[in-house]
């Protein structure tokens, strides 16, 4: 049984939950990437813990998304068991990591808005993912404020710091336009209460990029054409390879447990 408002769109609220459920994983695999890789051994415990955070986001969400769905798939069967076009995660957390600041910048991008986000979940008339919210919103609050900090360490840090951060932000900034695409069939659900339009939190967004990057002293890109079709699931080259890595042990023994 779930708290699920009784005249909930179920179909709809399944793939609502999904794409949340797909940001997580997959940002939670690309910062378990680093596990033996992190400059020093603190960042390496920061990122397998914001790691292990935003796979138990995924987890809780994947397991809701198989109560309302109601066909019988658990959140093993969602992370594991499906086919690539069957992800509908942002295409800027699945972005191969490149260096310490391209993870870092993108770990910022994605908590600048997983951070309100949760927050404003937090009121949602949907009492599962409210009480997911507030558990979430905590741990993003902690990812950006790390993020944040290293944000100004390379920024105005070195020559070379400057530079691979602001390579980074050009790389990355096309991905962030999807991040507010609004999709037509959540409609029902933010009139319902149950989910957030995302365009609300465009304007904090922006807020809180502009002002932590200009004391880092960088300036954002030129709005322009923006990267779209991972909430369709259509991805990147690398995201087939990283499917590879996640998918393995699942599919070479159909039948584990963990």
């Amino acid at each position: 049984m779930t708290d699920t408002p009784p005249d909930a769109p179920a179909a709809a609220l399944v793939r609502y939950v999904l794409r949340r459920a797909d940001d997580a994983l997959i940002l939670g695999h690309r910062l378990s990437e680093w596990c033996g890789h992190a400059p020093i051994l603190e960042e390496e415990m920061a990122l397998a813990n914001m790691g292990l955070d935003l796979i138990g986001q995924a987890r809780a969400l994947y397991t809701y998304a198989g109560e309302v769905e109601g066909a019988g798939r658990d959140e093993d069967a969602f992370a594991y068991r499906r086919l690539e076009r069957e992800y509908q995660n942002l295409l800027l957390v699945e972005q191969p990591n490149g260096d310490f600041a391209a993870t870092m910048l993108r770990q910022f991008l994605y908590a600048a808005y997983a951070d309100p986000y949760w927050r404003a979940m937090m009121a949602s008339t949907d009492a599962t993912l409210a009480a997911i919210a507030a558990k979430a919103e905590k741990e993003m609050a902690y990812h950006l404020r790390h993020a944040a900090e290293w944000m100004l360490r390379l920024g105005d840090g070195t020559a070379e710091s400057h530079r691979r951060l602001a390579d980074a932000l050009t790389n990355l900034w096309p991905y962030t336009g999807e991040i507010f695409a609004p999709m037509a069939e959540e409609a029902a659900l933010v009139a319902a209460g149950i989910a957030i339009d995302p365009q609300t939190l465009c304007a904090t967004w922006h807020d809180t990029v502009r002002q932590t990057l200009g004391a880092a002293t960088l300036d954002l890109p030129a709005e322009g054409w923006m990267q779209s079709g991972g909430r369709q699931g259509r991805h990147c080259e690398a995201f087939g390879h990283l499917l590879t890595e996640l998918q393995y042990v699942q599919r070479l023994i159909p039948e584990a447990t963990w």
